[in-house]
């Protein structure tokens, strides 16, 4: 062994007992003798003699590398030796008298190696250099097996580098392609596949491994020789019988079956293909398909007969001829039922959609005429595949009931198989709609009927697609219950599944219930049954806690729509929900994972909105209402009571359970209007003041728990809802200690709240602001940077993420003010030290804030303070000038003349509609102090042309603002066209 030899050993040392030293200084010795000139001749000599399949690979490897890096700088000498030595090889010939090793006893990893060379010179020499290769090689093919499998190599080499369609090409490689193909056609494809026909009858009995290789060979190139070569009297019938005779090895029939879905997906004309599937007598290996559904010959099998399924369809539709139609049609009716077959039963191939086939089966029936007996079996065929397509499978029956990482991405997976499927089921329905409705009501009646061991799986998606029927109803038929809902709904609402407490089947069930609310709304029979599937343990009462929370929820929104019809019935279900309510509001339960929104507190929503209408015995009201609030601020006072003892093992589960009551009081409160706790009903308002005030005490003793400050909040924007302006005297204490902290969050939660009672009150909410706008102001002006906060990458930091909501929030604040008649609370004798900064605030950020939503927020801001100070007398002394000076020019005339402007964004061009009506603002409020001042320095500082500014003048002085914005548009654009000396404009 030479040193060669050794350092390729090294190289492809996986022991781990070389150093990695040593193999770099092995690689590096390997690089050497590649950039040797005489590698070629190298290579050659040690695949002559070397038995060691590294050393070999290795120069197998070199070569390819030579040839394609390097192939127009070799001699012709160097060509001739290499193609002749590569070529013998792949021949099983030895190089040299005095050694009979040969490369082709080497492992396949070493043959595919050789394989790559050749098809290299292939790409570089065929046809123009060595035109004779593949006629050179059938005769070589006499030698056996060895031979063969070596030319197999090469074809498949070819089509993998060269040819198949599945890879992206290079237009170079592509038009080599092209070349390669035609000259094969033209030269030898004849001989090869007469090659092949010979190959397949001599070793077919006793060498069906290699029989196999040599067809699937065959089918990579089937779809581009002439078809006539295959698909004839000799080839065909070989095929067949390949895949007929039961006693062949699997992957033989399985390759034989591969060739003729080859055949059969053969592009060509539509009558040409029916043709072609008509003489191929597929029928008879219908009956095949009902073997080991494992096998490998069952499953390539299913995919030629789904493959023939899909290009029976295919001419179905391009054909116009209506006596072609129907042989297709006739063809499509022998091979369906095996298509069904292996739709469930066998495993099917991924490039086969059978939602694709099956809606294109279905498009075909969408004619006047009625379906034929035929197309009716099809139909209930395919509903049997949707039924079958939509179950779970058992195996993960425990993962999808617990709901862990296994079921939640099987349950995913199964969310987005359906949503096609389900489209499906609809487009069926339309074009056979009672076939649709039976087969739904048996497989549900099924499922009402079944023993207690029914498979769960069953049971869910009969209930899975009688909610989905519902897709296909009309508000109008809902009502009336058309179709099969008048019988299966009472059905359904009287069952109870053995399998209930699975948790899919219970959570469809209820979905499915809900869904067809507004047919129990118009029979009032249902009612009784609606609520006790509700309140029993398929509901809220269930043993797995999602469900009983997705149960609340819904039976929220059924409580919603059925409103005063459940009048007669509150009492039964106050009495139902009392240890549901008791358990909601206990430490238990709080320190329970929540689930997003349904939380639980969905019921105490639904119990509001029960007892919260007026239809409700006043006197009853306020018992059913006191008996819910005070035990739950009873309970409030004492968690407070024992949370001044400050024991820090204790605070976690107190403040759980005191954040469970506020939302279930949060919830309980949505139920009661504004008109009836303030006018019709006072005593219900006191209640909920006395609430308040006992909630507002968690803000004095738990001052610095954020997620109690957040649902107290959150309680105090339900107040102003449900309270109305009697909710003033305690926004005094609220905001005393929501003010106590002065973080972006909570700065941002206050703010919202504040913008809440603007909207609602207006002006009524004046002395409020002018006691609070200073105190805000103040933290934000110490918060917020004077200059920028920093955007787009490398700022996208928890700090500055809270830095610009509080900033957006802000802005959105000064908005509401300002257009809610509250512009004088900026002038009020507390808030006048923050007036200068306030403005220069707005004024940088109208002119420069990335966010051009915030910049068109600060111009209106703007609109509306000139609008209200700029007046006769001067009501803010300075301010009209600052507008004149600094906002006129800087925000309306070099912000838009700055290029990153671009006029062809959206939300650019809604900015520059606000700022050309802020100078028609000015002009109006103002006058010609801003127009002289505007033109003659700005203007004129853009090096504006006189007569544009003339214009500009007349424009702005008339009543058309759109002809007015596109004037100034098309202004701004002429001048950042100019030179201009003392701006510079980006």
């Amino acid at each position: 062994m030479d040193d060669l030899e050794k350092a390729i050993l090294i190289i492809f040392d996986e022991s781990g007992t070389v150093t990695s030293v040593l193999k770099s200084q092995a690689v590096a010795f390997c690089q050497q003798i590649k950039d040797n000139q005489s590698i070629c001749r190298i290579c050659i000599d040690r695949l002559c003699f070397s038995k060691l399949v590294q050393v070999q690979f290795w120069c197998l490897q070199c070569l390819h590398e030579v040839l394609r890096t390097r192939y127009s700088a070799m001699t012709t000498e160097e060509k001739n030796f290499v193609r002749k030595s590569v070529f013998s090889m792949a021949c099983y010939e030895t190089l040299d008298s005095t050694n009979s090793f040969k490369v082709l006893d080497g492992p396949p990893y070493v043959k595919n190696k050789l394989a790559q060379i050749l098809v290299t010179l292939i790409y570089f020499e065929y046809p123009s250099i060595w035109s004779s290769i593949f006629l050179d090689f059938i005769p070589n093919l006499s030698k056996g097996g060895v031979v063969i499998d070596m030319f197999c190599r090469v074809l498949n080499a070819l089509d993998d580098e060269l040819i198949s369609q599945d890879y992206p090409r290079t237009p170079e490689e592509g038009a080599v392609s092209v070349k390669i193909k035609d000259s094969m056609r033209q030269q030898c494809v004849g001989q090869i596949v007469h090659a092949w026909y010979d190959i397949v009858c001599l070793y077919k009995n006793s060498d069906s491994v290699l029989c196999a290789f040599v067809l699937d060979t065959m089918r990579r190139y089937v779809s581009w020789i002439d078809i006539g070569l295959i698909a004839n009297n000799t080839f065909l019938p070989l095929l067949f019988e390949l895949m007929l005779v039961e006693g062949l090895p699997d992957q033989l029939r399985c390759a034989a079956s591969g060739c003729v879905l080859a055949v059969v997906s053969k592009r060509m004309d539509a009558q040409a293909k029916l043709t072609l599937l008509q003489n191929l007598q597929m029928s008879r290996v219908f009956g095949l398909i009902a073997g080991n559904g494992d096998s490998e010959f069952v499953s390539g099998l299913a995919s030629l007969l789904t493959g023939y399924a899909s290009e029976l369809l295919d001419c179905l539709k391009n054909l116009k001829s209506e006596d072609l139609k129907q042989a297709s049609v006739d063809l499509l009716n022998e091979v369906l039922p095996s298509v069904f077959y292996i739709m469930q039963n066998c495993e099917i191939d991924t490039t086969f959609s059978i939602v694709q086939f099956l809606s294109g089966y279905i498009a075909t029936m969408k004619t006047p005429s009625p379906l034929t007996e035929s197309q009716l079996f099809h139909v209930g065929q395919i509903l049997e595949v949707i039924r079958m397509q939509i179950r779970y499978d058992p195996l993960y029956r425990d993962n999808l009931d617990l709901l862990d990482k296994v079921g939640k991405e099987e349950e995913d997976r199964m969310v987005e198989h359906r949503k096609d499927l389900l489209v499906l089921l609809r487009n069926v329905g339309r074009v056979a709609p009672d076939v649709t409705q039976i087969f739904i009501r048996n497989s549900l009646s099924s499922a009402v009927g079944s023993s207690p061991d029914i498979n769960v799986e069953e049971v869910e998606a009969a209930l899975s697609l009688f909610y989905a029927y519902g897709e296909s109803l009309s508000e109008e038929a809902m009502k009336m219950g058309s179709g099969i809902l008048r019988e299966l709904l009472p059905m359904l609402l009287s069952t109870k599944f053995p399998c209930h407490s699975n948790r899919l089947v219970a959570l469809v069930y209820l979905d499915t219930i809900t869904r067809y609310m507004k047919f129990v709304i118009e029979n009032n029979q249902c009612i009784p049954l609606v609520l006790t599937a509700f309140l029993d343990d398929r509901g809220i009462r269930h043993s797995k806690a999602k469900v009983s929370r997705r149960a609340s929820y819904l039976f929220m929104r059924v409580v919603k729509l059925l409103k005063s019809k459940l009048v007669p019935f509150i009492e039964t279900i106050l009495q139902s929900l009392n240890d549901t309510v008791s358990q909601f509001t206990s430490m238990d339960y709080a320190s329970k994972e929540l689930s997003g929104s349904e939380d639980g507190s969905h019921i105490f929503e639904a119990i509001g909105l029960l007892i919260g209408m007026e239809d409700v015995p006043v006197e009853k009201q306020s018992e059913y209402l006191s008996s819910l609030l005070t035990p739950l601020c009873q309970q409030v006072e004492i968690l407070i009571t024992s949370s001044r003892v400050q024991n820090s093992e204790d605070l976690p589960p107190k403040v759980a359970n005191i954040q469970q009551i506020i939302m279930a009081i949060n919830a309980l409160s949505k139920g009661f209007s504004e008109r009836l706790v303030t006018a019709s009903r006072p005593a219900i308002g006191l209640m909920f003041k006395q609430t308040l005030d006992v909630l507002l005490q968690i803000l004095v003793i738990f001052p610095k728990v954020e997620t109690l400050r957040v649902k107290v909040t959150a309680f105090i924007h339900r107040m102003v809802e449900t309270l109305g302006s009697s909710v003033f005297p305690y926004l005094p204490k609220a905001f005393e200690q929501l003010l106590a902290e002065s973080e972006p969050k909570e700065l941002v939660g206050f703010l919202v709240l504040l913008n809440q009672l603007i909207c609602k009150f207006n002006t009524s909410v004046q002395d409020i602001l002018e006691n609070v706008y200073p105190v805000i102001a103040g933290r934000i002006f110490t918060i917020l940077p004077r200059d920028a906060i920093p955007f787009g990458p490398g700022s996208n930091t928890e700090e500055i993420r809270e830095l610009q909501e509080l900033q957006r929030t802000f802005y959105t604040f000064l908005h509401v003010m300002a257009t809610h008649d509250l512009s004088s609370v900026f002038l009020s004798p507390k808030s006048q030290v923050y007036l200068d900064p306030l403005m220069q605030l707005l004024l940088f950020t109208s002119c420069n804030h990335k966010d051009l939503v915030v910049r068109k927020a600060c111009v209106q801001i703007f609109i509306r303070l000139i609008k209200d100070w700029c007046t006769k007398p001067e009501k803010v002394p300075g301010f009209q000038t600052f507008v004149i000076e600094a906002f006129a020019t800087n925000c309306c005339l070099y912000s838009v003349l700055d290029r990153s402007f671009e006029f062809r964004d959206a939300n650019t061009l809604a900015l520059l509609g606000e700022i050309v009506l802020a100078q028609k603002v000015m002009y109006e409020n103002i006058g010609n102090d801003f127009l002289i001042n505007f033109v003659s320095k700005g203007f004129r500082a853009a090096h504006c042309p006189q007569d544009l500014a003339e214009e500009y003048c007349q424009k702005l002085q008339g009543n058309d603002m759109r002809s007015l914005k596109s004037f100034y548009q098309s202004l701004i654009e002429n001048l950042r066209t100019q030179q201009n000396g003392s701006l510079v404009f980006r």
